[in-house]
């Protein structure tokens, strides 16, 4: 256990610092809300970007934030445009774009399988997706809970389901 926290660890700091060079490459302005996971330790870093007019993709922010992961938000009118820069395929596309380092994370991905995939990440997987937007997912809590598939995606086009939500 101990040596997965320090792996852990040492993961979210070469993260944090990549994401601190995007947002620094980005010029953009990000703001900020950082949070500390109950060990005390801060969690991965990651960057989301999202529409300033969009309630699911706050609500999906604040799953993260409250799941120990810090976040900072950007606000954009392009999606697509950020979309197109980190290759994200049309058919994993969702309501907001996130970046963890290089791992892009595409729509309502929920914080453990985020964790999962940071723990044990793949060979030339570029993202994680959930696309478009079903219900049930972190941030679209409707009361109503659609099966869904978190999906691993590799810049040469490959896909395949890294986790599988049903509702019994």
């Amino acid at each position: 256990m101990r040596n997965s926290k320090i792996k852990l660890t040492i993961t979210a700091m070469f993260l944090a610092a990549g994401a601190a060079t995007l947002a620094i490459q980005t010029g953009e302005p990000a703001k900020s809300s950082a949070s500390v996971a109950s060990t005390g330790e801060a969690g991965p870093a990651i960057t989301i970007y999202k529409s300033p007019n969009c309630g699911c993709c706050q609500s999906w922010a604040e799953h993260l934030d409250a799941n120990g992961f810090e976040t900072s938000i950007v606000e954009t009118d392009n999606l697509n445009e950020i979309k197109q820069q980190y290759d994200v395929p049309r058919e994993m596309a969702s309501c907001h774009t996130a970046l963890i380092g290089d791992l892009v994370i595409e729509g309502h991905v929920p914080a453990d399988d985020i964790v999962a995939y940071l723990e044990n990440p793949e060979f030339n997987t570029k993202g994680l997706s959930v696309p478009g937007m079903p219900h049930g997912t972190p941030g679209m809590e409707t009361g109503r809970k659609d099966d869904y598939q978190v999906i691993a995606f590799s810049a040469d086009g490959q896909q395949r389901v890294f986790r599988e939500h049903k509702d019994y």
